[in-house]
């Protein structure tokens, strides 16, 4: 197959690079006539006459997550973000169609401290505490029995729920049960996409007719959802579903031309949602991992210093999604895709 290099457009003058680490409201009206003129004056055609069609998934770039005093902020994420942006406004019009996924979370989920208790009547710190099968059968760890109703659950069946699903995570070699700080809260700050990237998508949409596609992740209040793409654990103790595949959206990627994907966390979020791609792709045609493209200084891995680095997973993962046939590209440099 042929490699078909993408002709790349200047950065309009809106951008700021030294505003992306910020918060600030878009102005949109203002916005939305620039991005006419651009479209009209670099002759952009609409996304709908695109021959070759390409999918920008990002991965949570939230405030939660990239901005600096948010509650779980990646280092490295403002300048992932200002290349990000960047690569958008130059890759303008060969991008068909951007789909942002949005995690999304209220305070009583299995993952923040309310949902766990101890015999002192506190809650788990956040970020430093990470729950095992044995903390639950040693009582180290309890489910706090005031949450029980607030999720749909009777006490005793709550609790065996959460016996199973750390014992499921292990099993399956996930991570294991990580309290986390309250973040991306629905109704919150940190919740919205980052300024910078919301105008660029905003920007986008206006230029090239291409309505942005937010995904929404998350929400369940009995499992984790790193990957857009499925929940950590589908199936409830006694084999009943608490979660479903996300089959239309799977489908929705894979009919692109070539899928780009970036945001973050480069271990966590962004990773399980190639791999649960990447399972999607060998069940129906293993030589489809070459249409996806991962732009490597677009995401970075967690660190908390002194507590957790997943910098070492977070590269063994990506250098196994090469392996699989996916392409690891630089935002800077020029985007080749196969001429498919």
């Amino acid at each position: 197959m042929n490699a078909q290099t993408i002709k790349q457009l200047p950065i309009p003058s809106h951008f700021d690079a030294k505003k992306v680490g910020e918060v600030w409201r878009v102005p949109y009206q203002q916005r939305a006539e620039d991005a006419r003129n651009w479209a009209k004056k670099h002759d952009i055609p609409p996304s709908s006459e695109d021959k070759t069609r390409l999918c920008l998934l990002l991965i949570d770039v939230q405030n939660t997550f990239c901005i600096p005093d948010f509650e779980l902020f990646v280092t490295g994420a403002v300048n992932d973000n200002v290349r990000l942006c960047e690569f958008i406004y130059r890759n303008l019009g060969k991008v068909s169609a951007i789909a942002p996924t949005m995690d999304t979370h209220t305070a009583i989920q299995i993952f923040h401290p309310i949902f766990w208790i101890n015999d002192a009547g506190e809650h788990p710190t956040p970020a430093a505490t990470m729950i095992t099968p044995e903390d639950i059968q040693q009582g180290i760890w309890k489910v706090n029995p005031a949450v029980a109703g607030i999720v749909g659950a009777d006490y005793s069946n709550l609790v065996s729920h959460s016996l199973h699903y750390v014992k499921h995570l292990s099993e399956k070699g996930k991570y294991p049960l990580t309290v986390w700080p309250y973040h991306s809260m629905l109704g919150g700050i940190g919740h919205a996409l980052v300024s910078a990237v919301e105008e660029a998508l905003f920007f986008h949409c206006i230029a090239r007719n291409s309505q942005t596609r937010f995904e929404v992740k998350g929400d369940n209040p009995l499992t984790e959802n790193y990957s857009v793409l499925r929940a950590e654990v589908l199936e409830g103790v006694n084999g009943n579903p608490i979660a479903q595949k996300n089959t239309k959206f799977i489908e929705y990627l894979l009919k692109f031309d070539a899928v780009i994907i970036a945001g973050q966390a480069k271990s966590h979020c962004v990773a399980w949602t190639i791999d649960d791609l990447l399972t999607e792709i060998k069940a129906k045609d293993a030589s489809l991992a070459e249409k996806v493209y991962l732009l490597e200084d677009c995401t970075s891995p967690v660190v908390v210093p002194g507590i957790v680095d997943y910098t070492e997973q977070a590269d063994e993962a990506f250098a196994r999604f090469a392996a699989a046939g996916m392409h690891l590209i630089k935002s800077t440099e020029p985007l080749e895709i196969d001429n498919l």
